[in-house]
């Protein structure tokens, strides 16, 4: 069970106002920093979505995401990954610890996943996974294993870590451990939602589009693997994450495919 020392509401003016009263700083499993929002009692147990951030961000990055979530009756939990936020490292900022970063994440999850299904707040039945470029990589990973979530939604990432890869993926033998393409044996079938642009300078389109037909063709209903490729210039930084003025409708579509995946009631 949380301690008050585990748990702690904002600052005031810290996060958006509604934020600030229904959020809350958790340390969860070996103390991994999060914010939980959760909605109205009303809405509640509610559904629950999991989120990592990319390098160089920290959990509280996109505040506007979990308020989308929290207005349609969805709890999110945002994490700090390794080396970011409340633990920071100047190493963890480095392009070549994102394999490193990520498999620490992985590891990670399930005990955080378990204490947040055990909250009386949260539905332990309706729990998805997703994240942000190295934090969409952790969980195609994770999802590459056994585990219980409903449903993944992932943005400006790949589950193809070795096609046309950057000196950033220079790991070989952790990436053959990780890479989600390489193990999709154990891929089990649930709602996908993968959203990327076209013009990304750091994460190749091609290679999470071969990813994303490989995981088509194991489930019986290819329709729940939702990819959407935004075409134009978006004017994010390297045109990677976050969709610049196309951002609104990235949120939206996050919130629409959870709501129908999650079966949320706002």
């Amino acid at each position: 069970m949380l301690t008050a020392y585990h748990e702690t509401m904002p600052q005031p003016g810290k996060l958006h106002s509604t934020l600030d009263q229904h959020g809350r700083f958790l340390r969860l499993g070996a103390d991994v920093p999060a914010l939980l929002v959760l909605p109205e009692p009303a809405a509640r147990p509610a559904p629950l979505l999991i989120w990592m951030h990319g390098r160089t961000a920290e959990k509280t990055l996109d505040t506007g995401r979990f308020l989308r979530l929290f207005r349609a009756g969805i709890a999110s939990c945002s994490l700090d990954l390794p080396g970011h936020g409340e633990r920071y490292d100047e190493v963890g900022q480095k392009p070549e610890s994102v394999l490193k970063i990520v498999e620490q994440m992985v590891g990670e999850l399930d005990q955080v996943t378990e204490e947040l299904a055990a909250r009386p707040e949260i539905d332990e039945t309706r729990i998805a996974i997703g994240g942000i470029s190295a934090g969409g990589m952790v969980a195609l990973a994770r999802c590459c294993r056994e585990h219980t979530y409903r449903a993944i939604c992932v943005e400006a990432t790949t589950g193809n870590l070795e096609y046309r890869a950057s000196s950033i993926f220079a790991d070989p033998e952790r990436s053959r451990r990780l890479d989600p393409i390489r193990h999709l044996e154990h891929w089990r079938p649930i709602p996908l939602l993968a959203l990327h642009n076209l013009l990304d300078e750091w994460v190749d389109v091609d290679g999470q589009r071969f990813f994303i037909e490989a995981v088509r063709e194991r489930h019986e209903d290819p329709s729940e693997v939702e990819f959407h490729v935004y075409t134009k210039p978006t004017g994010a930084p390297y045109e990677h994450s976050g969709f610049g003025k196309f951002s609104a409708d990235a949120k939206t579509r996050q919130v629409d495919f959870l709501s129908k995946t999650l079966g949320a009631t706002s």
